[in-house]
């Protein structure tokens, strides 16, 4: 992509909107300049500055794959002011994207190994990025599990893609519910995901784990994974809470030496264990 003023977004045009869950939208966007959109590269695990000229920016991963190269994609909840405006948002309309940035997911280090991906509600865009990444080029990678769970049926996002995840040959799909609510017909496992993990104790042998979800979901699922024989070196997860301007100057990220927008958002568990407990 072209220099600019780092502070300057990129126009992008919203080609499609997907309603996932209550006020969880997924839009599709194609930058405006053709140029840019031809050149316009990323790596999966990265995220970009989405705003809504007049109200702010907000941060997000892309949650689509790199390997789908006409749009990106991302996933919010309608949280505060800016993404209320961007909720707002129909289709056609131009919104701004700045980045990307941050680390990603080495998944070029991957090769010939086990894949474990766990994650919890909403905490699923930034993964949905990395399975698609990994099923675009699955030859690379040997089993594939995929544990996700919600707090209810619907509060599940992508469910057209979970669906499609659990129809494949070559994909162990496990979807679970923290409750099933009325009369919601559902097939799935019920129960917190620490507990379905454990249950369903996927090896650690050759493998790589990667947990995302809220703070509580992580803290619990982190021994299930340690008893299960995965190693602190070998469990990846992705931290995107406080990160405000995606270039490490406002300095809202900072956690001990790090920055998260810098230096993350990926981390192991074993670099997580170096920073204070704060994060």
């Amino acid at each position: 992509m072209d220099n600019q003023n780092v502070y300057t977004p990129y126009l992008a045009r919203i080609e499609n909107i997907i309603d996932e869950a209550p006020l969880v939208k997924t839009f599709r966007l194609k930058f405006v300049d053709d140029k840019v959109q031809e050149s316009f590269t990323f790596k999966t695990g990265q995220f970009g500055e989405y705003s809504s000229f007049g109200d702010g920016e907000s941060t997000f991963c892309i949650s689509s794959s790199p390997t789908r190269k006409d749009y990106i994609e991302c996933t919010f909840r309608e949280a505060g002011k800016v993404t209320s405006a961007l909720a707002m948002k129909g289709i056609g309309d131009v919104i701004g994207f700045r980045g990307p940035y941050g680390n990603h997911f080495p998944i070029d280090e991957w090769k010939g190994k086990n894949l474990v991906f766990i994650a919890g509600g909403i905490a699923l865009p930034p993964m949905r990025s990395l399975i698609w990444n990994c099923l675009d080029l699955r030859a690379n990678y040997r089993d594939i599990t995929i544990v996700y769970g919600a707090r209810s049926v619907a509060d599940l996002v992508y469910k057209h893609e979970l669906k499609g995840w659990e129809e494949r040959g070559d994909v162990r799909m496990i979807t679970t519910v923290d409750a099933v609510e009325g009369e919601t017909e559902w097939n799935g496992n019920v129960g917190f995901v620490p507990t379905v993990l454990e249950e369903t104790a996927p090896s650690s042998e050759n493998a790589i784990a990667v947990l995302c979800g809220p703070p509580i979901m992580i803290r619990f699922t982190f021994p299930v994974l340690m008893n299960l024989g995965f190693t602190s070196e070998h469990v990846y997860t992705t931290l995107e809470n406080r990160m405000k301007c995606g270039i490490g100057k406002c300095g809202r990220c900072n956690v001990g030496n790090v920055f998260v927008c810098k230096d993350g958002p990926v981390f192991t568990d074993q670099r997580l264990n170096e920073l204070p407990d704060e994060y």
